[in-house]
């Protein structure tokens, strides 16, 4: 008797001061993990499915669902000049190319640093495209700054300053309308902003967002473990708005090290996105034509341009007067 009345007691002050509907939306909020790609589809039968709710389904836009109406891309014919700037730490005299709109006015300004294949043919594609959708993009050739050849093993930590440096000789350039970048990158360039952003502390004063195609999240230096099993400790460090953009086939190796990296940060509370393109793999914006794939066209061109929207929301409110 006494058991009885002592399970109804408890069971009336939980009903009283924890309702039902709030019970269930703690258990839900335990029982929800957070998930590192915000494009995770599952395949329970032969085709891909996305059950999430569609208030997390950001891809998904009514108007183009309902009405058919897609929203135009900005296009503009590019002009490109070589330039060269210093940087203060040794005086190294970096080379790079500046990139911008034909068509005369001020654009936002963007930093793309190129990764371990260098700034060569393919890759200089990037920071055009970039610059097509309105943009001042400085892509610097920190390699042929200090002699390195392409595709290096080893990392030289000074190159991390001559990146760095970029970011004042762009905002000293007249034709940029913000007062902050945005960075941009691939590859091992990826690791090259993030120091950038974190290590320099651009992030507190000159950086409006970061954004990496398949980026190397780990100090190129570090052991084989480290490569495999960790991320660079700056991603928990870095608090700008980030997106992060990789394929299916990502290598093991490289998509573990962003999928943790970028999962720690969502729990942190960090502002960070993470596409992944199916059907693709690394270096899907920039492979050749002659071994290029629908997926690889079809990935690049909307990575592209999501990317151009992020960047463009983030700069908006760093116009200078």
């Amino acid at each position: 008797m006494y058991a009885k009345a002592s399970v109804f007691s408890i069971t009336t002050f939980l009903l009283v001061f924890f309702p039902i509907t709030h019970q269930i939306q703690a258990a839900e909020k335990r029982s929800t993990p957070v998930t590192p790609s915000d494009t995770v589809v599952g395949r329970p039968l032969e085709a891909p499915v996305n059950t999430r709710p569609l208030t997390e389904k950001f891809w998904f836009n009514e108007s183009w669902h309902e009405q058919g109406i897609l929203q135009p891309p900005s296009n503009y014919e590019v002009i490109e000049r070589k330039v060269t700037y210093l940087n203060p730490d040794d005086n190294t005299e970096i080379p790079a190319i500046l990139y911008r709109p034909r068509k005369q006015g001020k654009y936002p300004g963007v930093l793309f640093q190129h990764g371990r294949r260098g700034l060569d043919n393919l890759v200089q594609r990037l920071p055009r495209r970039m610059a097509a959708r309105g943009f001042v993009v400085l892509a610097p050739d920190v390699y042929s700054a200090r002699f390195i050849d392409k595709l290096p093993i080893e990392h030289l930590a000074a190159t991390e300053g001559d990146t760095n440096a970029g970011v004042d000789y762009l905002l000293a350039q007249p034709d940029v309308s913000t007062s902050r970048v945005c960075l941009y990158s691939h590859t091992r360039g990826g690791y090259y902003t993030l120091q950038v952003a974190v290590k320099f502390k651009r992030q507190q004063k000159d950086v409006a967002c970061y954004v990496a195609f398949y980026p190397h999240w780990q100090n190129p230096n570090a052991e084989e473990p480290m490569q495999v099993y960790r991320y660079a400790i700056e991603a928990d460090r870095l608090e700008i708005p980030a997106m992060i953009v990789i394929g299916e086939y990502e290598q093991y190796q490289r998509r573990r090290s962003i999928e943790t990296a970028v999962k720690s940060m969502k729990q942190s509370g960090k502002d960070v996105r993470l596409i992944t393109y199916p059907g693709v793999g690394r270096g899907f914006d920039f492979r050749p034509i002659h071994v290029r794939t629908f997926a690889d066209d079809l990935a690049t061109k909307d990575a592209t341009v999501r990317a151009a929207m992020f960047m463009r929301k983030h700069l908006e409110s760093w116009k200078r007067e």
